[in-house]
């Protein structure tokens, strides 16, 4: 039956993966770039993470490969270890090492982030994007260093008219096939607005080839290596420096690996179960473990470190990916294009991925989703904001950071006084009947025991769920109960809610009756 379901996803798994594809590939060679290593490393990176990690891991719609928020400790430490072949020991032995974190059970660390520190981390990423598409959309060339928003002038001054042309034209088409085109028929829902945009893209290229005005400039392409045969393509492979194991620095490197890619992947397997329109929960060990995995093969042929990747995630799920076939797809289309294709890819132009990115960050920093936190009140609104604003103007780590000391401190401030707990009893007099009391407070904290308990819940359960003590509930807590009304449907577990206000049974939405001045 599992297979089948497979197999009859495809359907659906097959054009989300086409789009993941167009959209990894930039992002492989661009976080490759930004570390420092050969271009061909940040290839490897996303073919391991989607076909080894995506059939090790238990995500249905994760996506795994390079992740920006590494490449600033790669960059340094390929320096300070005297070499990329150094830096891949270090990346053979953090698989290892996040292996060990894995079958030690450390998964459960996922579940002790806010919702809104979350949420502002997958909306800091889609701004981080945009502003970082901004040139490439318009063909802006620099020699040295990162765009930021200082530079949008410049921008500005020196547009390509070619590489903006083609690049307005995609996101036209993109626009088009999403909020028209894709409803009116199967046939483009199967065909992805990305993929012709890409299209488009290169017969434009090959059109416009030598036209001084209007055609795109080698830079403005992507930049694939083109091996000459079978052996210059083995070439372009790394191996790791055995000889340095005992080299202290090398292990602090591993564990500083191990340790940040696994937080990043915890953070985004929190993120996209959230984004999954089934609420499928991912089993955060077996993630481990496949990403541990993952990292030992790509560091013993040369890749890059791996996570799994929200932006990939992401575009994944809104492509209408349903399984894990689609990360597994996406991983062999691009090792198929680099050994078959590299010349077709050349001839993309960069603006054109630019303008997929742009729909991508969009998404995920809707300006909704503002408006949303602002009236779920300051104890949401302060840590989603302050997130968002350590990401943007410093990086990844330090602004979740940032909105995690905020978020702790608002729930300190707001609960010092109470003990947190939660009190199951079992009622069973030849049924399943199961009652569980809500303590004066429930936070974010409780988020691991109270998945754990809902998630162990037997098929033809009877579920009373007494909230009449509870002065305060977390809107994490909240996200837990409403995503399980819909999981409890589907394995026939009746809920009566026992709250001030009365007995309700199987309550449409838990908001209105948890929600208290």
């Amino acid at each position: 039956m599992k297979n089948s379901n497979l197999i009859s996803n495809l359907k659906h798994d097959i054009p989300a993966s086409i789009v993941v594809f167009f959209v990894a590939l930039p992002l492989c060679l661009g976080i490759a770039l930004a570390s420092g290593a050969p271009l061909f490393s940040g290839l490897i990176a996303g073919i391991i993470g989607g076909i080894v990690v995506g059939a090790l891991s238990g995500s249905q719609v994760g996506v795994s490969g390079p992740a920006a928020g590494l490449a600033a400790i790669v960059l340094t430490a390929i320096g300070s270890l005297g070499g990329f072949e150094n830096f891949l020991l270090a990346v053979v032995l953090g698989g290892i090492i996040q292996f060990l974190f894995g079958v030690l059970r450390a998964g459960i660390i996922g579940y002790y982030f806010p919702s809104s520190v979350i949420k502002g981390m997958l909306t800091g990423i889609g701004i981080i994007i945009i502003i970082k598409q901004i040139p490439v959309f318009f063909g802006y060339e620099r020699s040295e260093g990162d765009f930021s928003l200082t530079e949008i002038g410049g921008v500005f001054n020196a547009i390509s008219p070619g590489a903006t042309l083609i690049a307005v034209a995609s996101l036209g088409i993109l626009l088009l096939w999403s909020n028209i085109l894709s409803k009116k028929g199967k046939i483009f829902q199967l065909i992805q607005g990305p993929l012709v945009a890409v299209i488009a893209g290169i017969i434009y290229e090959l059109f416009t080839h030598g036209n001084s005005v209007w055609q795109i400039k080698a830079s403005q392409l992507v930049s694939v290596p083109v091996p000459s045969d079978f052996t210059s393509f083995i070439g372009q492979f790394s191996f790791p420096n055995f000889s340095q194991i005992s080299n202290p620095e090398i292990w602090v490197t591993a564990f500083t690996i191990a340790l940040v890619a696994s937080l990043e992947t915890l953070l985004c397997v929190e993120a996209t179960d959230k984004l999954d329109p089934e609420k499928r929960v991912t089993p955060t060990n077996r993630e481990l473990i496949a990403q541990g995995t993952g990292n030992f093969i790509s560091g013993m042929i040369g890749g890059l470190p791996v996570t799994q990747v929200i932006v990939r995630s992401s575009a994944n799920i809104q492509s209408g990916g349903k399984t894990k076939l689609s990360a597994i797809i996406h991983g062999f289309f691009l090792l198929i294009s680099v050994m078959l294709i590299p010349t077709l890819l050349n001839k993309i132009p960069l603006s054109v991925l630019a303008a997929v990115l742009f729909i991508v960050g969009y998404k995920l920093a809707k300006p909704s989703l503002f408006k949303t936190m602002y009236q779920l009140g300051w104890k949401q609104f302060t840590p989603f904001i302050i997130t968002i604003l350590g990401i943007v103007f410093t990086d990844l780590l330090i602004g979740i950071g940032l909105g995690l000391i905020v978020g702790v401190t608002i729930i300190l401030i707001k609960s010092f006084q109470n003990s947190h707990f939660l009190h199951i009893e079992d009622k069973s007099d030849g049924k399943h009947r199961i009652k569980m009391t809500l303590a004066e407070e429930v936070t974010f904290i409780n988020k691991g025991a109270i998945l754990k308990e809902l998630d162990t819940l037997p098929e033809n359960t009877f579920l009373e769920l007494d909230v009449r003590k509870t002065q305060f509930l977390d809107y994490d807590i909240i996200e837990i109960f409403e995503d399980f009304s819909e999981k409890a449907k589907q394995r026939e577990i009746d809920i009566q809610l026992i709250s001030e206000r009365g007995v309700i049974d199987n309550p449409a939405s838990f908001v209105e009756h948890f929600n208290k001045p």
